[in-house]
């Protein structure tokens, strides 16, 4: 079996003290490959540097997460903007929304979401999208830039069946599940248990939402097992099969 997890910052800081033991258990426990977001202008050489030391095994994406759009948003897009020629990306993200913490930013981050959008259907990248408290401005935004055109993942997708409704209208985006499936009053498994298979994937967003058992601990790459097994318990499936499934999903959206 191979694993992908399709959502992790391994890169932090979280893990500048033993990040090269972590990369090394998530490997023995089958994981094949780590997808990277970028976060700001201060992440991208962390970043950088983690998937040239580990080629073929981990890989980049290119953006600006909407917690860092501020006053001078402009200046940080154009930055941002400049490296996608420089060097290869599986994907433009992570991007989206976050109305959760603040929304006095609002109409910047509603600008430079779409700003980035455009520059996936350009490049024919897929988008890693993060929303909170923001799937009706996140679903206006993509309509406005042309869904049609785009694709990618809503990842640690928690929203309503409502909201995965209108995703899976979407037939070119995909949800991505991590631990937040595994929490004992998540609704998670509910809402999703009659997705079809070929728009799940896993992630962990390490180091952030560690799965039972480890809920309230700093997330490792190893620990998407935790999701995996439960995504395919909620699916009545074998876990190697879903690791199938999920492995295919990632390689059909991403550009490796």
């Amino acid at each position: 079996m191979e694993l992908i997890d399709t959502h992790c910052h391994i890169y932090a800081e979280e893990f500048d003290a033993d990040r090269e033991v972590l990369t090394e258990e998530a490997k023995a426990s089958g994981i094949g490959r780590l997808l990277l977001p970028n976060i700001d202008l201060e992440s991208i050489a962390a970043m950088h540097a983690f998937c040239d030391t580990h080629p073929g095994f981990a890989y980049p994406m290119m953006g600006l997460h909407p917690t860092s759009v501020g006053r001078e948003y402009a200046t940080a897009l154009a930055q941002i903007e400049s490296w996608l020629p420089k060097r290869p990306y599986c994907a433009i993200g992570e991007i989206g929304m976050d109305l959760y913490w603040d929304k006095s930013f609002l109409k910047e981050q509603k600008e430079v979401f779409e700003e980035q959008l455009r520059w996936s259907i350009d490049l024919d990248l897929p988008v890693a999208i993060h929303t909170r408290d923001a799937f009706p401005e996140v679903f206006d935004s993509l309509h406005k830039v042309g869904v049609e055109r785009l694709k990618g993942v809503f990842h640690c997708f928690t929203g309503t069946p409502e909201e995965l409704e209108e995703i899976l209208s979407m037939k070119r985006f995909k949800i991505g599940i991590g631990g937040v499936i595994t929490f004992k009053k998540s609704v998670l498994a509910e809402t999703i248990a009659s997705t079809p298979l070929s728009a799940i994937l896993l992630e962990t967003d390490a180091p952030y939402l560690a799965p039972a058992p480890y809920r309230g601990k700093r997330n490792c790459p190893a620990y998407i097992w935790e999701t995996a097994r439960k995504v395919a318990g909620t699916f009545g499936i074998p876990l190697e099969e879903i690791v199938r499934i999920t492995r295919e999903n990632a390689l059909e959206l991403f550009r490796f």
